[in-house]
């Protein structure tokens, strides 16, 4: 059984707040829990990073406001009540599972969940207002991802990864989605490229925001947009996990990528979708080398 501090009867006690580091995740009561609708981040009036979606369109950082990412089981049985509707469960497992696991990705890109550190399934649960049970199974896809290890006895270790790792990573991506965009700037017809364009500019506001789990969305989206036009989804599914498995924490932090490192690298997104609807292969192989290594920084 997973715990935040274990007796020798082996029960669970409660932790200390930040005995485990887990202060970093904002407490949530059920009553408090808000729906979260797939990427942005969180924190407090500390100076730690907060934000989301709408504030991604504003440019701005509410900090006064509350956007702690959870699951609002309260609500929605309120709302099952209000439909007429309350032998049917209105979330369900999958639902859950999949909204903790957006929350604890973006927690994991902003610096919520420190490498190296232990986070237990009870204390996340109890902050998120859930049980241990989605979770833990969030816990143990981003386990698959590589984005943590599983403790025994004690939850989830979030994976300490260095530059070479991520040197690593970016050589891989290269390799693959670099032909493929040389491909793509010979056969694309140019009014393809104009239809990217949005996409382009939403990582620019994206990246304007600050927020890097915010950008982090904007950029996957980007690339997912610019590789489906070779048609080959398994090509597009194998690229974008390489892409978050980037986006991970390094051992440095995610600090070293800040305001303007984000802006400089949705820049090169622009730069790209030119040089990929003019045809400049030389120029299209030569920013996406950088982009990738850039984004790996």
């Amino acid at each position: 059984m997973e715990s935040s501090a274990q007796g020798s009867t082996g029960t669970e006690t409660p932790a200390a707040p930040g005995s485990d580091g887990l202060s970093r995740v904002p407490a949530q009561s059920r009553s408090d829990a808000v729906e979260y609708g797939g990427y942005g981040a969180y924190g407090d009036d500390t100076g730690r990073e907060r934000c989301g979606p709408a504030d991604a369109a504003r440019g701005e950082h509410p900090h006064s406001e509350t956007s702690a990412p959870a699951v609002g089981l309260a609500r929605a049985a309120a709302a099952a009540v209000a439909a007429s509707a309350p032998s049917r469960p209105v979330v369900q497992r999958a639902s859950v599972r999949g909204q903790i696991l957006d929350a604890l990705r973006t927690a994991l890109v902003t610096g919520e969940l420190l490498p190296g550190e232990v986070y237990s399934a009870p204390v996340l649960g109890e902050r998120f207002g859930v049980s241990a049970t989605p979770v833990r199974e969030a816990m143990q896809q981003l386990a698959q991802e590589g984005a943590v290890e599983v403790v025994p006895n004690r939850g989830f270790r979030v994976a300490v990864r260095g530059a070479r790792e991520l040197a690593e990573l970016a050589e891989v991506r290269a390799l693959i989605e670099v032909p493929v965009m040389l491909r793509l700037a010979r056969t694309v017809p140019g009014e393809r490229w104009v239809e990217l364009r949005p996409l382009a500019e939403a990582s620019v506001r994206a990246a304007a925001s600050g927020c890097r789990a915010t950008y982090a969305e904007a950029d996957r989206i980007f690339h997912r947009a610019l590789l489906a036009l070779s048609g080959n989804e398994q090509l597009v599914a194998i690229a974008d996990d390489l892409h978050r498995r980037s986006q991970w924490p390094s051992a440095d932090g995610p600090a070293r990528r800040g305001r303007a490192d984000l802006v400089a690298d949705a820049a090169e997104h622009m730069s790209l979708l030119e040089a990929l609807a003019a045809g400049e292969l030389d120029v299209v192989q030569t920013l996406a080398r950088e982009h990738f290594a850039g984004s790996s920084g």
